[in-house]
C-alpha cells in the first residue's frame, strides 16, 4: 500500500490526508474526493503551494490514429521553453520539451512528416516498434539535414505487441546531445488494458516519462556531456509533480525512461509495481516488484494500487554503474498524494498474455558481442571496432532463431538494444531468466557481465544497428551494424556446396 513517509504512523496519515485535502481543494475548486481519470489541466497556483506540493502531473498530448492511419508532423527547432521549474534553450519536437504521445492500434499505419530546422543533420528512431529497417520507414542512416523534410510511413503489422515505446533522435555521433537536449518522445500502441479483467477495464492510466537535464547558462547542456554530472530530473517534464490515487484504486502506468544516458532504479515506499509489460512487450505472467532497474531506452507499464490516505514520494534510488562508471544518487521523482472516496481493492491477474517462448527453439547460429573501452573512457567498440556505418558486421537470416552472447568486458554497466525484432533474456551472469517475463528491447549488461539472448528475426529485411544504448558510449563507438537477408534458398545452396 502507498503510506506516509515521515512522522508517527497516526500523525503521518492525518498530515498526508490534510495535506491531500489541501492540495486537491486548491487544485479542483472543490471536493478532494472526487475521482481523477485521464490527463489533467494545470494545477491553480495556490493550491499546490499552500498544500506544499508540486504542480499536478500532466500527461502530454496525444497525436491518435483514426480509421486505421496516424498522420503527424514533427518540427525539431530551438526553443526556450519551460523545462522543469525554469524556462531554457532546448531541442524540441512540436515546440515542447515533453512533446505529443503517438497513439496507436496494430495494423496500423503512421505517416509522419519530420522537419528539421536545426543547424545540424537529424532523424528520427521509433524505439522497439516491429517495423521495417527500410526505408520510408525505421531507417536510422539516414540525414535530414537544416530545412529540410523526411516523410515517414510505418506499418505496424496486425499481431504487434501492445504497450509502451518512445521516438527519439538517432542521428550518427548527435543522438546524445540531441536526446538529452530534448528530442524524445512517448509512443503507445494501445490496447493494454484488453488483458485485464474486466472490473479494470477503464482504469486510470498515467504516463511517466523520465527525462533528465543539465543546465548550461540559459540552455540545457548538450555537449560536452558528462554522465555523472549532477543533473535535474523529470516526469512528463515536471519536476516533482502530484499523482493522485484513491485508497484502493488501482492505475496503469507507463514508466519510460527517454533520456540519453542515466539509470533510474525506481521505487514507491510502501508499494510494488505490478508489471504487466516491458519494452512495450505483454509478459505471460504477471509479477511484482519493490525497485524497477531502467536503463535508458528502457519501459515498464505497471499496475500500482493506492493504499491508506497520505503522502509519499516516488523516488530513484541510489545506483553504482560500476567503477568506471557512475554514482547516480537518489532524488525524489514525484508525489503520489492518496485521498478521496476510497474504492474496493480489485484482484490483480496472475496470467496475462501469450507470447512465443524460444527456450527449445531450434538455434541457426551462435553470435558474440564484446563491449570494450579504453582507459579514458572516452572511446568505446565492439568487437574491437568502432561504429562505421559503411561496414556490416553481423549477417542475420529472417525466419531464422539465433543466440547471442553480450559480454562487458569493462568495469562499468553498458546496454544492449536490438531494434525491428526484440530479444528473449536467456540469462545475466549465468542465473537463467524466467521465460514468463523475458523478452525485451533493451537489457542492462552489468560491469564484467554476460548476457545471453535469444533473437527471432521475423518478418522484415534490411540493415540496422545493434548497441549500447547509453547514447554517450553509443556515439562514440559502441554501435554494429546488423543486416537481415532472406535466407539462401536449399536448392542453390546445395548446388553451390558441391561446385566447392
Amino acid at each position: 500500500m502507498f503510506g506516509p513517509t515521515t512522522r508517527s504512523p497516526l500523525i503521518r496519515s492525518v498530515l498526508g490526508l490534510a495535506l491531500a485535502s489541501a492540495w486537491l481543494a486548491g487544485c479542483t475548486g472543490g471536493s478532494p474526493t472526487a475521482p481523477v481519470d485521464g490527463p489533467h489541466e494545470p494545477a491553480a497556483q495556490d493550491g499546490p503551494a499552500a498544500a506544499g506540493l508540486g504542480p499536478r502531473l500532466q500527461d502530454p498530448p496525444e497525436l491518435v490514429s483514426h480509421d486505421g492511419v496516424l498522420k503527424a508532423g514533427i518540427v525539431v527547432e530551438r526553443r526556450k521553453v519551460q523545462v522543469g521549474n525554469r524556462r531554457l534553450y532546448a531541442t524540441t519536437y512540436n515546440g515542447a520539451y515533453m512533446p505529443p504521445t503517438l497513439r496507436v492500434r496494430p495494423g496500423d499505419r503512421i505517416d509522419l512528416t519530420l522537419t528539421n530546422n536545426i543547424d545540424e543533420d537529424t532523424d528520427l528512431h521509433t524505439h522497439g516498434l516491429h517495423i521495417s529497417p527500410r526505408p520510408p520507414a525505421d531507417d536510422i542512416f539516414v540525414a535530414i539535414k537544416h530545412k529540410q523534410s523526411y516523410h515517414y510511413s510505418y506499418q505496424l503489422p496486425r499481431n504487434h505487441p501492445i504497450g509502451t515505446y518512445w521516438y527519439h533522435s538517432h542521428a550518427a555521433m548527435r543522438s546524445a546531445a540531441q536526446v538529452a537536449g530534448g528530442e524524445s518522445g512517448i509512443l503507445i500502441v494501445d490496447s493494454l488494458q484488453q488483458y485485464l479483467p474486466p472490473s479494470l477495464h477503464g482504469i486510470t492510466e498515467h504516463t511517466i516519462a523520465l527525462k533528465d537535464f543539465q543546465v548550461q547558462g540559459d540552455s540545457i547542456k548538450t555537449r560536452p556531456l558528462s554522465i555523472g554530472a549532477p543533473t535535474q530530473r523529470t516526469v512528463n517534464g515536471q519536476q516533482n509533480p502530484v499523482i493522485t490515487i484513491r485508497p484502493g484504486e488501482t492505475q496503469l502506468w507507463r514508466l519510460a525512461n527517454i533520456g540519453a544516458n542515466i539509470y533510474y532504479r525506481l521505487h514507491l515506499p510502501g508499494t510494488r509495481f505490478h508489471v504487466i509489460a516491458q519494452d512495450g512487450i505483454p509478459v505471460r505472467k504477471v509479477y511484482a516488484g519493490d525497485t524497477l532497474l531502467i536503463p535508458a531506452g528502457a519501459r515498464f507499464d505497471v499496475l500500482v494500487q493506492g493504499g491508506g490516505p497520505g503522502t509519499t514520494r516516488l523516488e530513484t534510488l541510489p545506483y553504482n554503474s560500476g567503477k568506471a562508471g557512475n554514482k547516480f544518487p537518489r532524488a525524489d521523482l514525484a508525489t503520489v498524494v492518496t485521498s478521496g472516496m476510497p474504492v474496493a481493492r480489485a484482484t490483480l491477474p496472475t496470467d496475462f498474455a501469450p507470447h512465443e517462448d524460444l527456450t527449445h527453439a531450434a538455434i541457426a547460429a551462435r553470435k558474440t558481442m564484446i563491449y570494450t573501452e579504453n582507459k579514458a573512457g572516452t572511446k568505446f567498440f565492439v568487437n574491437g571496432k568502432a561504429y562505421d556505418p559503411h561496414r556490416t558486421d553481423f549477417t542475420s537470416a529472417l525466419g531464422t532463431v539465433e543466440e547471442w552472447t553480450v559480454r562487458n568486458d569493462t568495469d562499468e554497466a553498458h546496454s544492449f538494444h536490438v531494434p525491428t525484432n526484440d530479444m528473449q533474456l536467456m540469462s545475466t551472469n549465468g542465473k537463467a531468466h524466467p521465460p514468463s517475463h523475458g523478452w525485451y528491447d533493451t537489457v542492462n549488461v552489468p560491469a564484467r557481465g554476460v548476457v545471453v539472448l535469444r533473437i527471432h528475426f521475423r518478418d522484415f529485411t534490411g540493415r540496422t544497428v545493434l548497441h549500447c544504448h547509453i547514447l554517450n558510449h553509443e556515439d562514440a563507438g559502441m554501435m554494429s551494424v546488423l543486416d537481415i537477408v532472406r535466407p539462401r534458398p536449399a536448392v542453390k545452396a546445395s548446388q553451390e556446396s558441391r561446385r566447392g
